[in-house]
């Protein structure tokens, strides 16, 4: 009798695993390198430049807060298949999922208007104004997210981005950074008691860690139809994605530290001249060229972020209250899915049309605090769902992982307290 024509050796099996791995990669590794967007290229730029390595301590904790949160945000997706809204509308019903979408749209809409003010920021360096760059910017995102035809585009944008990342480290590389202190100050931080500092705190962490990234991760992962079985996978992609963010985001800064603020250099984030400096860490590299390639990569960062948090923001609004959601309906089948869309991608221009130049940078690093003070009210429910077991099941939080993200959350208020004492009572 014969054997089996096929029969799987112990190395098949590794290679079947190491497939079955590779296959759901994207959700995190998408997520993290959307967190680089125009808001967080100008928060690490503006850290590096004005208080030089001091805030990579920041970087570090960020990337292990990011990790856990997302992670918990990834398997809610694989264990419910459902995102974040709708489970809090399912199990805590609509007034909570109210609250929390509040909370929720109202740091997104923060966000968009941060990437429109990137818009506006990188076609001031092109020699053109401010507002024609954020008008452009929002009929083109209109007609591509209601066409549907976004997915593609981005790629596009996302290649760009990395290019500028790459940009920067060798950016860093060229200008002969203090690298002790840099790796000193990423594992002891450096405190200081002025509002300056704990405001620039405030928005590192909000850059890198948000609400509509919580929102995006668990969507991202249902929308891809991964289950329980990819857990191992997810954990893998999560953990490179949130390493991507940081590893960039350390490099902007030290970068920035070395080009910028090594060399005396002041930035006044209300002066129209901030955009121009912060473009100079890109000076080793670039030579004269720096602002033009500044430009392009805030200008694709901005387009990558006009791209996601929009979209984010309509679907988890719609999954909150049962509404239609998706660009696979037509306008007239999922008028609120649209309608909400549209909204926030117009209401973010028009707020940057009446916004000065001078003041895109604040109008970014502002965004970036709105982020980090509300994100906490988001994470609330995303750890109590997260230790339901009725709900996870087998993929439920034990003890270890319930402390570690209930310890992020409350570091993340710690955080907005310290901003407030610093800011309002003058501590």
């Amino acid at each position: 009798m014969r054997g089996p024509a096929f029969a799987l050796t112990p190395r098949s099996v590794n290679r079947v695993r190491i497939a079955a791995i590779l296959g759901v990669l994207g959700p995190g590794l998408v997520s993290g390198f959307a967190d680089n967007d125009a808001g967080g290229i100008t928060t690490y730029s503006v850290a590096g430049a004005k208080f030089g390595y001091d805030l990579l301590w920041v970087l570090l904790i960020s990337q292990i807060v990011l990790f856990f949160t997302q992670e918990v945000g990834a398997r809610l997706g694989l264990a419910t298949g459902q995102g974040l809204a709708g489970l809090v509308r399912e199990r805590y019903g609509v007034r909570w999922a109210s609250f929390m979408i509040t909370a929720m749209l109202i740091a997104n809409l923060g966000s968009i208007v941060a990437e429109f003010a990137g818009c506006g920021a990188a076609v001031t360096l092109l020699g053109l104004q401010s507002w024609l760059g954020a008008l452009i910017a929002a009929v083109v995102v209109v007609v591509l997210l209601t066409r549907g035809s976004f997915k593609w585009v981005q790629y596009i944008f996302v290649v760009v981005g990395i290019a500028v990342s790459i940009a920067y480290f060798v950016s860093a590389l060229l200008a002969h950074p203090d690298w002790g202190r840099a790796a000193s100050s990423l594992v002891i931080p450096r405190l200081a008691t002025s509002p300056a500092y704990w405001v620039a705190v405030v928005a590192t962490v909000g850059t890198t860690i948000t609400p509509w990234g919580q929102a995006f991760i668990q969507s991202y992962v249902a929308d891809k139809r991964l289950g329980p079985e990819d857990l191992v996978g997810e954990r893998i992609d999560v953990g490179f994605g949130a390493l991507l963010t940081n590893v960039i985001a350390l490099f902007i800064v030290v970068a920035c530290a070395a080009a910028v603020f090594s060399a005396g250099r002041q930035i006044d984030t209300n002066s129209p001249d901030a955009v121009q400096s912060i473009a100079g860490a890109l000076t080793p590299l670039a030579g004269s060229g720096a602002t033009v390639l500044f430009a392009v990569g805030l200008l694709a960062a901005s387009f990558l972020g006009l791209g996601v948090v929009p979209l984010t923001s309509a679907y988890a609004a719609c999954e909150a209250f049962g509404w239609e959601t998706g660009v696979d309906w037509r306008l007239r089948e999922a008028p609120a899915f649209y309608g909400l869309m549209i909204f926030f991608v117009v209401f973010a221009a028009l707020f940057i049309l009446i916004v000065p130049a001078s003041s895109l940078i604040q109008v970014m690093l502002t965004a970036q605090i709105v982020n980090c003070l509300l994100l906490p009210f988001v994470l609330v429910f995303v750890m109590r769902l997260a230790s339901d077991k009725q709900l996870m099941g087998p993929l439920v939080s034990g003890r270890k992982l319930q402390a570690i993200g209930w310890a992020g959350t409350a570091l993340l208020v710690v955080l907005s307290l310290t901003l407030l004492a610093t800011s309002v009572m003058g501590i």
